[in-house]
């Protein structure tokens, strides 16, 4: 693989939790995982993200890290790590291990330490302690809200309160701290030198942050212009292990900020969250094509095509809405969804994300075209959103629900009785059942990363003219990829196709479909222009 791997990679996200169980207890783990890597090597992937599989209480599916230098015993040891990491370099895989800077476990060593050591001390401020206000300091330090609902503020025995934008079990680390700089350049440092790729960084735009500023008409914990620091940092660490990579999780609205994440000196890539909450809708999806490209050309950085992860509901059953788009704040739990038109735009989805520009991510289960599951019993859901939220936002369990592999019912060879039930109309979606079709989505996705690799990548595109609603680009190898999301059928060039989201075309493409092709004449399309 060139040095620059990650420019024009296909990553496929794995949840562990729910990707494969090896030894029978209901929850997936790195034996499961090993098991299955000739599964991920012949789906043509080039890399895997691995959310955390850290030892931790799982109050946040693993996001509360209670040791970043080991793994989680229901996962498996270190040393499986390590094998792990090695098999699926042999299978020609890279590894991306997710690390998570803005916040631990309250049962880590350090935590546990600053609660002990008291106002003041050293150990404390690796954390966000403050007096409170009000009588005797029984208010919190000021009104931030956590992400997950509630107050941001926890009070200890002792008084002091401290911070945590997500549960309370989660308490940021004050990156003020040269203790929290260098021990995360330790923790880089530890997973490089046993040989992973690259790193996810989570929330990564929420590590600076001034709880006693006076309004400044900035974000106070978002986005503040000293984070770029510590990117930095990590930079020149990464740059000492070539062929190592950075991706950070920036969620933010501004184009122009979120671009300063990946100058030469910081990332190499974050995740493009404006695609995958964008609307299935020609003019929507085409400005942000052309705003994440503007956006990304002049730094030299390649773009990322994202369509769903382990936060997000599943393209299938969001596409089959009448809203489209997705809001981390609104998962409509229960709204109508159409399955088979979810099913179609998804498809047509794939091909557009897998032709565009860049480097894309598949996050487990897309390829098998799982729904997302809103039918979760209210006693398992274990998200701490749902909790948090007093029970009306139902949180990101539905997307977490453990792969179906085969057989008729449940556990459909994921191992033992999974964390999370699945759903008994699984039984069709599953690796096996989908294998001997030529139709299924694992089928499409497997022909398309096939050709992917043969026809597009890295580079540059260029528009075509199409009707409004029909969109049609087409990448410096000649491949053309042409989307329709109108209500009627678009007339294609002539041509060889190479695949289709639907039924083979017959000169036309129908709604909701997208096609790759190859140009047999010069023929521009008909039809009115956007290019």
């Amino acid at each position: 693989m060139p040095e620059a791997w990650w420019r024009d990679a296909v990553i496929y996200q794995v949840y562990p939790r729910s990707f494969a169980d090896g030894n029978g207890d209901g929850v997936g783990d790195l034996a499961g995982l090993r098991a299955r890597l000739p599964y991920l090597a012949g789906l043509g992937v080039d890399a895997l993200w691995l959310n955390p599989w850290y030892p931790s209480p799982m109050a946040d599916g693993g996001y509360d890290v209670a040791d970043y230098r080991d793994v989680a015993p229901e996962f498996g040891t270190l040393a499986d790590a390590e094998a792990f990491v090695a098999e699926a370099h042999a299978a020609g895989l890279r590894i991306i291990l997710d690390v998570v800077p803005n916040h631990a476990s309250d049962r880590t060593a350090w935590f546990r330490e600053a609660l002990a050591a008291g106002p003041g001390s050293r150990e404390r401020a690796r954390f966000w302690f403050r007096p409170g206000r009000g009588d005797r300091g029984a208010e919190p330090p000021n009104d931030w809200r956590s992400i997950f609902g509630g107050p941001a503020w926890t009070r200890v025995p002792d008084g002091e309160w401290y911070l945590h934008l997500f549960a309370p079990e989660q308490p940021d680390f004050n990156w003020n701290s040269r203790d929290v700089v260098r021990d995360f350049h330790d923790v880089l440092r530890f997973w490089y030198d046993r040989g992973v790729d690259g790193v996810r960084i989570d929330s990564a735009a929420l590590l600076v942050k001034d709880p006693d500023a006076e309004p400044d008409g900035l974000d106070p914990y978002t986005d503040r212009d000293g984070v770029h620091e510590i990117y930095r940092g990590w930079r020149k660490i990464t740059d000492g292990y070539p062929g190592r990579m950075l991706v950070g999780e920036v969620w933010l609205p501004d184009q122009e900020r979120f671009a300063r994440y990946l100058r030469p000196d910081e990332m190499h890539t974050a995740f493009n969250f404006d695609f995958l909450n964008c609307a299935w809708e020609p003019h929507a999806l085409r400005k942000v094509i052309e705003t994440t490209l503007a956006t990304h050309g002049p730094i030299g950085a390649p773009p990322t095509w994202v369509l769903a992860n382990h936060d997000v509901v599943r393209p299938v059953t969001r596409y089959g809405r009448a809203d489209t788009s997705f809001d981390l704040q609104d998962r409509r739990l229960g709204a109508h969804t159409d399955r088979a038109l979810g099913v179609r735009r998804a498809r047509a989805a794939a091909l557009l994300a897998l032709a565009l520009p860049g480097s894309a991510y598949i996050y487990q289960g897309e390829e098998l075209g799982l729904p997302e599951v809103e039918d979760l019993p209210d006693d398992l859901r274990q998200d701490p959103i749902w909790h948090r939220s007093g029970r009306t936002d139902p949180g990101r369990d539905g997307c977490r629900v453990p792969l179906p592999w085969s057989g008729d019912e449940p556990p459909f060879g994921f191992g033992g009785d999974p964390w999370l039930p699945q759903p008994a109309e699984w039984k069709a979606l599953t690796v096996e059942a989908q294998d001997a079709d030529p139709g299924s989505m694992l089928a499409l996705y497997r022909t398309a990363l096939a050709l992917r690799r043969d026809h597009l990548g890295d580079g540059t595109l260029r528009w075509r003219p199409a009707p409004e609603d029909v969109l049609a680009f087409t990448r410096e190898t000649g491949l053309t990829c042409v989307v329709n999301l109108g209500e009627g059928p678009f007339p294609l060039p002539d041509g060889e196709v190479l695949l289709s989201s639907g039924e083979p075309p017959d000169g036309e493409l129908p709604p909701d479909t997208a096609v790759w092709l190859l140009e047999s004449t010069a023929t521009a399309f008909t039809g009115g222009g956007n290019a």
